[in-house]
């Protein structure tokens, strides 16, 4: 998800509230998280003395762990939510059981529950949109289930604290209790004939010492270093004899032992964090027991070390798998985000490519939520430029369907307008003036640009309406004029077949009987209604394959007339071709805005209804004699520019 727990814009607008704002809110309603801390500081290793190697007793210290890796802890792969309401029942065991809440599972919750809020919030949002609400005046409504999660954050944050609090006074405690083991142990070391006395006391001070827990990280290697300090100079001064040695070195070795076997079982465990901190945990106590025989002293440390090795590099390799496929993330989403910026980029000339674009972003950002964590110095970074790109451009969809809307609505009421006048209209007797009125505002009707389609749907049924009731009351009133209609489209169809005639003779006049022929057609009075489409069809395909044919032939005289001319224009000057060719230009420039026009127009107009055709067809005769024209203006660069070529 923009990582799992990311949230991006969806629904075509800009998301209002990202995850991370909402996560920041229920976190500023509580006092701030504890750092957490290490519950216990691995002491430094401290050199055995030869004397204290030959001591029974004494505490021997394992070497520094050089293949463990300094990475960071990492949570458990996390549990998958479905709904708001098992994050809140998950909330509320930690809130109120017996476990205590870590941090990181705290952080996902709020995560994971503000990316489900904020879906549901923006799901009812296109809800209301889609069932023709108005945006702006969309209010959002309180969430009882986002209150009780936020009453149980408090609770969960004051029972950290409160956790925090008592381990840090009990560390504390604990470094005084150290401390005075520490004092008791130097005072028996200042009285050396009273050091076989105290042997026993020494030992419990030392079991003591074990059963003490942690103390303050930055007090634990001073602490350790004098504790270990004195207890060397303890045993210096101990007189021993070889038994109470050999037994001494028994039990230890016995210990040890079964930490090397504790250790070299961890190598089974799957959970590899789990592993790590369990052997953190057998090095602490291989600490605190006392050496084993000096034969065996280095056999021993080499098998509890080759076990914690074999944990360390899991443990190590773990963390270099999460780290690359992080940065492989990271690549994908960087992809992603190219991507948009380059959709974001690209024009959008009407609805069509607003639409084509708008599920592009939406693809990418389902793409997005299939793709993990990237690093986490770069993850809020490559998130908040994926949504920015997002936002920005729902931002400006929002405005040119704002703009749309306002165009729609000025061209129904142009539409409503058209219809009170047809309605005053529908009832008049004065049939040929009342006919032509209506003629001429179905004529407007078509020049008016697009509105919803219902909306649509029902203005044209009413204006329709009006029109044809009238319409059919003169047919009912004037049967007679029938048979004139039908001599009317007698009379247009010879006069198409002698435009037909006259395009296959040819001839230097074919443009004026042409013209003379259309002038006929148009003073030839009404055909019957339901030849009227098929005949006009007829006709502008008899006169577009004409003009065109003409059109071509006239361009090329124009050309070749131009080249011809060209000589002349160069002599007035040095400068006349690059004069001529600089107006040339500006005369293609304006023909490109005007076939832009004519593009923008037929994109608002609808040809779902034969009423609709006539009206685009006449736009794209003119668009493509526009088009034939510039392709003239562009020649005539084109034979400027050679001739500027053949004066070099």
């Amino acid at each position: 998800m923009m990582d799992s727990q990311e949230n991006v814009t969806v629904n075509n607008s800009p998301v209002e509230e990202t995850v991370n704002q909402e996560v920041e809110k229920v976190e500023e309603q509580a006092a701030p998280e504890p750092q957490e801390t290490l519950e216990e500081q691995v002491a430094p290793e401290v050199p055995e003395t030869p004397e204290a190697q030959e001591i029974p007793g004494t505490p021997e210290i394992p070497e520094v762990q050089e293949e463990t890796p300094e990475a960071p802890e990492a949570p458990a792969e996390p549990k998958t939510y479905a709904t708001k309401a098992e994050v809140l029942d998950r909330v509320k065991e930690l809130a109120h059981g017996e476990e205590m809440p870590q941090k990181d599972e705290v952080d996902y919750l709020k995560t994971v529950f503000y990316k489900l809020h904020i879906a549901e919030r923006e799901a009812r949002l296109k809800e209301y949109i889609d069932g023709g609400g108005d945006p702006e005046a969309y209010q959002i409504t309180p969430d009882v289930a986002e209150e009780a999660f936020k009453a149980e954050m408090g609770i969960i944050k004051e029972r950290r604290q409160q956790l925090f609090r008592e381990q840090e006074a009990e560390k504390e405690e604990n470094l005084k209790k150290k401390l005075a083991i520490i004092e008791k142990i130097k005072s028996m070391v200042t009285s050396p004939e009273e050091a076989s006395k105290t042997y026993q006391e020494f030992k419990a001070l030392q079991q003591e010492w074990r059963d003490i827990k942690a103390v303050p990280a930055e007090k634990a290697n001073e602490l350790w270093r004098n504790y270990q300090l004195y207890v060397e100079q303890f045993y210096d001064l101990l007189k021993l004899n070889s038994e109470a040695r050999e037994l001494d070195f028994k039990k230890n070795l016995e210990a040890k032992t079964r930490l090397c076997e504790a250790a070299e079982k961890l190598a089974d465990e799957n959970d590899v964090i789990s592993a790590f901190h369990q052997l953190q945990k057998l090095h602490q106590e291989y600490r605190e027991i006392g050496p084993v025989s000096k034969e065996l002293r280095e056999e021993v440390w080499q098998r509890f070390k080759a076990a914690s090795t074999v944990i360390n590099k899991r443990h190590q390799q773990h963390f270099e798998g999460l780290r690359a496929r992080e940065e492989e993330n990271l690549e994908k989403k960087t992809a992603l985000c190219e991507k948009a910026e380059a959709i974001l980029a690209e024009e959008n000339k009407g609805s069509a490519d607003w639409e084509r674009h708008t599920q592009e972003i939406i693809a990418l950002q389902t793409e997005w939520k299939t793709i993990g964590f990237a690093p986490q110095k770069m993850n809020v970074k490559i998130f908040e430029r994926f949504r920015a790109a997002c936002d920005t451009f729902f931002t400006s969809k929002g405005e040119h369907f704002r703009a749309v809307k306002d165009t729609y609505k000025e061209n129904a009421e142009k539409k409503r307008a058209l219809i009170e006048k047809a309605k005053a209209l529908q009832d008049s007797t004065e049939w040929r003036s009342t006919g032509d009125k209506l003629i001429a505002l179905q004529k407007e009707w078509k020049t008016i640009g697009m509105v919803p389609k219902k909306l649509g749907d029902q203005l044209w049924e009413e204006f329709l309406g009006a029109c044809n009731k009238f319409f059919e009351a003169r047919n009912a009133a004037g049967a007679g004029q029938r048979g004139e209609e039908r001599e009317n489209l007698q009379k247009k169809r010879d006069v198409i077949a002698r435009i037909k005639a006259a395009a296959e003779e040819g001839g230097d006049d074919v443009q004026a009987k042409v013209q003379q022929l259309v002038e006929e057609y148009n003073a030839i009075g009404h055909v019957p209604f339901k030849e009227k489409d098929k005949l006009y069809d007829e006709y502008h395909e008899v006169l577009d394959k004409l003009y065109k044919d003409l059109n071509i032939s006239v361009q090329r005289r124009r050309l070749s007339k131009f080249r011809d001319n060209l000589k002349q224009v160069a002599e007035r000057g040095e400068g006349a071709l690059d004069s001529e060719r600089a107006r040339l230009v500006r005369q293609l420039d304006q023909m490109k805005q005007e076939v832009q026009t004519y593009e923008n127009n037929l994109g608002f107009l609808s040809a779902s209804s034969k009423k609709g055709n006539s009206l685009i067809d006449e736009m794209n005769r003119k668009m493509q004699k526009l088009k034939d024209d510039m392709q003239l203006v562009k020649d005539k660069i084109k034979a400027i520019d050679q001739e500027n070529a053949a004066k070099e």
